[in-house]
């Protein structure tokens, strides 16, 4: 089977070290093996907050941050969510597929109401997986690069695939999850990383932010340094992002630390990642704004051709 590929980030603010082992670094090395479309979800900033913020500044970030890692806009197509309308015509069609209390059992839905700013959940936030679904299925994506907490989006996307097919004929194929192997980063303070939780070191941070960050990490006061993520969490993780900037394992790097303690630790880490991050910045330099405006202009045009096809099957289909 020949798959296409369908991924994506929210413009919301720079993507960082965990974006980039969960789901950036497998972008990277699937791209040219088959189509892939990568989505600047500009549309679902405003799912979970009352205003969108500085989205212009954040989805030229959000290119750089892509340009940087080293995707190609000659092998991927990197397009706006907000210049396909073909692509959001899907939505009302989908929606007469699904359930209010199927919306509801969603858990991934319930976290993000949790940890939304908005004073009142929106329709949105509920719509959300099958928004997700019109971004998956209007290139025939097959395949979705996620991390376990977006399995049960994915899975509304099956079921709507698999609905509108048994209703109006065969026209969606079931796209599958495609589970970084990395293990999960947390966030420097114990908790899950995350842009709006201020715990992540972004893919654009200077040599001294990164080190600052790093600095402030929480550890625990044993001197010795061993890899134990039930009983040493916050240590455990500090050497799973070293072992992963250093392609490691993080237990032989808690051997090379010994009984340096929390400042040793840290050095280790802050050496490694900001090696690690350094071909990264070199290239981010080297980009300017007219290159991410060139790259998003092309990648529209090619992601709402596609689109324009697909909405038409589903018109025939429907009998519209």
């Amino acid at each position: 089977m020949d798959h296409v590929v369908l991924t994506g980030d929210r413009p919301t603010g720079p993507l960082h070290l965990g974006h980039y082992f969960g789901s950036l670094a497998s972008r990277v090395a699937l791209q040219g093996t088959c189509p892939m479309y990568v989505l600047v979800a500009d549309y679902q900033v405003i799912t979970d907050r009352d205003v969108p913020g500085a989205i212009q500044a954040n989805i030229t970030a959000l290119l750089l941050d892509y340009l940087a890692v080293g995707l190609d806009p000659a092998k991927v197509t990197i397009f706006q969510h907000s210049a396909v309308p073909e692509l959001n015509q899907l939505l009302l069609p989908f929606l007469s597929l699904v359930s209010v209390a199927e919306l509801r059992r969603n858990p991934t839905v319930k976290d993000e109401i949790a940890h939304s700013s908005q004073q009142a959940v929106s329709g949105l936030m509920f719509t959300y997986p099958v928004h997700q679904a019109a971004d998956i299925l209007f290139c025939k994506g097959t395949l979705v690069p996620v991390g376990r907490d977006q399995l049960p989006h994915l899975e509304v996307t099956r079921m709507v695939a698999r609905r509108f097919n048994e209703r109006y004929g065969p026209v969606f194929p079931l796209p599958e999850a495609m589970l970084g192997e990395s293990p999960l980063l947390r966030g420097l303070d114990g908790g899950k990383m995350s842009k709006s939780r201020g715990n992540a070191i972004a893919l654009s941070a200077t040599p001294d932010e990164t080190a600052a960050l790093i600095r402030k990490a929480r550890t625990d006061s044993e001197r010795l340094i061993t890899f134990d993520e039930a009983a040493r969490p916050e240590v455990a993780n500090l050497l799973t992002l070293a072992g992963l900037c250093l392609g490691r394992a993080p237990q032989d790097v808690a051997v090379e630390i010994g009984d340096g303690g929390a400042v040793a630790l840290k050095k280790v880490v802050t050496e490694a990642v900001n090696e690690f991050l350094r071909p990264i910045r070199a290239r981010r330099a080297a980009l300017t704004e007219t290159d991410v405006r060139a790259v998003l202009r092309e990648g529209n045009e090619r992601a709402r051709e596609r689109a324009v096809i697909t909405l038409e099957e589903v018109r025939d289909a429907m009998g519209f």
